[in-house]
């Protein structure tokens, strides 16, 4: 047996799960895909069944002294819809690990229940079933998320085209700054107990990175406008790190300009005040949970009118080449900074 370690630092998380991956092949015919999208699918006869999970650990992804437990419950079912969303499908059930320590009253997890109830009437996903465990060092929330959609109509992180436009929801860099905002006021509390946190001006950004929404509702809307994406994936560790998985699956490259991200005024201006580059917060911040997905161009006309889906750049056929062109237009690579679980 060999005396040589490997800290996982030096994989990191997606060298991990590539890792697991190859230990792994599939031996059910009905698996249709596996490990390496945001949820594995399941042949269901006339459609295919959507399964993803995700775990939230308390002191890792969040902290109880600024996170309220009901965004809590809410953040842990969106985040999961969420997946389902950027495989163009529905969630529809939902079932809950939970373990908990003697700290937490009957009360606080009655908050925690709340919205997770309200996520789920939100996003008409059931509650089905799931466990309930003691923990000796904190709040541990896994929730894994089934949903539905037409084999047709699946989108995977793999099937863009050279010269597909790449599409963005909503404004990034929002929850980052939330969160170097609460990080702010929670040193200011411990410094100075008498202090109370002075939220008011980042409203906006707080929200965004306590209470996420799953973006289902272009999900319906590009459906309406019958514009099926190529290739999608939703923005959890940054758009930097989710560019380089849309152009890893799709064997190609990205360009994306720096002048089409969309980086909301609260973002832009927070962003200066902590002595930060906007553009970077939006590239490496993670957690706003917007969509990423690509579109034919003969689709876009269909959608170029919407106030919430921007064009920042395209595919190419060089799938070495992951580039930002910058408002001086200096082409400069890309770098996947996002998000480090270890």
């Amino acid at each position: 047996m060999s005396d040589s370690r490997t800290e996982l630092s030096q994989l990191g998380e997606f060298g991990l799960i590539a890792r697991i991956k190859s230990k792994f092949e599939n031996i059910n015919s009905s698996t249709l895909e596996g490990i390496g999208d945001d949820a594995a699918l399941i042949d269901a006869g006339e459609k295919t069944f959507l399964v993803s999970t995700d775990m939230l650990l308390e002191g890792i992804h969040f902290d109880l002294s600024y996170m309220p437990l009901q965004h809590l419950g809410y953040k842990a079912v969106a985040v999961n819809v969420s997946d389902i969303a950027a495989m163009n499908g529905t969630a529809e059930q939902i079932v809950l690990s939970l373990a908990i320590s003697n700290r937490f009253s009957l009360e606080a997890v009655d908050s925690l229940f709340e919205g997770i109830h309200a996520a789920c009437k939100n996003y008409n996903v059931d509650l089905v079933g799931g466990d309930t465990s003691s923990s000796a060092a904190g709040l541990v929330i896994s929730i894994t998320v089934l949903g539905r959609a037409p084999k047709e109509k699946i989108v995977k992180r793999s099937g863009a085209k050279a010269n597909d436009i790449l599409c963005v929801t909503g404004d990034l860099g929002a929850a980052y700054m939330g969160l170097q905002v609460l990080e702010r006021e929670k040193q200011v509390f411990l410094s100075n107990p008498d202090m109370q946190p002075d939220l008011e001006k980042y409203e906006y950004l707080v929200g965004r990175q306590l209470k996420p929404e799953a973006r289902m509702d272009i999900i319906h809307e590009l459906r309406d406008k019958n514009c099926l994406p190529t290739a999608m994936i939703d923005i959890s560790d940054g758009l930097a790190s989710e560019l380089f998985h849309l152009g890893k699956n799709s064997n190609l490259g990205v360009k994306i300009f720096e002048d089409k991200v969309p980086i909301d005024h609260d973002t832009f201006e927070t962003a200066i005040e902590f002595k930060l580059d906007p553009i970077t917060c939006a590239l490496h911040g993670g957690e706003d949970y917007e969509l990423l997905f690509t579109i034919n161009p003969a689709d876009y006309e269909k959608i170029k009118n919407h106030p919430d889906i921007h064009f920042i750049g395209h595919m190419h056929n060089d799938a070495t080449q992951h580039v930002l062109v910058t408002k001086q237009e200096t082409i400069v690579p890309l770098q996947a900074q996002g998000w480090n679980h270890f």
